[in-house]
């Protein structure tokens, strides 16, 4: 898409959603949001977690937790790796892959994630909005 003046002002919302994520069995979604402006998309994620209790080691590492996955066409062309924030008490690191899974893959050192906790991120990437 050619960029002109007029459109470089413009950061009208040209695709938005809430619906569509996958949660796996041992999550539930309580919000999704994503957005696409100007060749930029963002997607925003809050997840209750009612599986078994999660316990990271002393450096932080845990099990790759599945916790999501991303409907078709909000999906990012590589791996985007952000952070998440469980319930304000921790923190760790979820990847959102081009398939459009997202892992839980750290979590502060050991910190437990456990049933009814919330899990919630935001990621933004350069998408050119196909």
């Amino acid at each position: 898409m050619l960029i002109t003046a007029d459109r470089l002002n413009d950061h009208a919302i040209e695709a938005q959603t809430t619906s569509g994520v996958v949660p796996p069995a041992d999550f539930t979604t309580n919000s999704f949001a994503g957005y696409k402006v100007s060749g930029v998309t963002t997607v925003g994620l809050v997840m209750t977690y009612q599986g078994e209790t999660i316990t990271s080691s002393s450096s932080g590492n845990i099990k790759d937790t599945l916790c999501a996955t991303l409907p078709v066409g909000w999906r990012p062309p590589f791996t985007v790796v952000t952070s998440f924030d469980r319930s304000g008490l921790a923190d760790g690191s979820v990847s959102i892959a081009p398939d459009g899974t997202c892992l839980l893959k750290t979590l502060s050192p050991t910190a437990t994630l456990g049933g009814g906790n919330n899990v919630s991120f935001m990621a933004t990437w350069v998408s050119g909005n196909a």
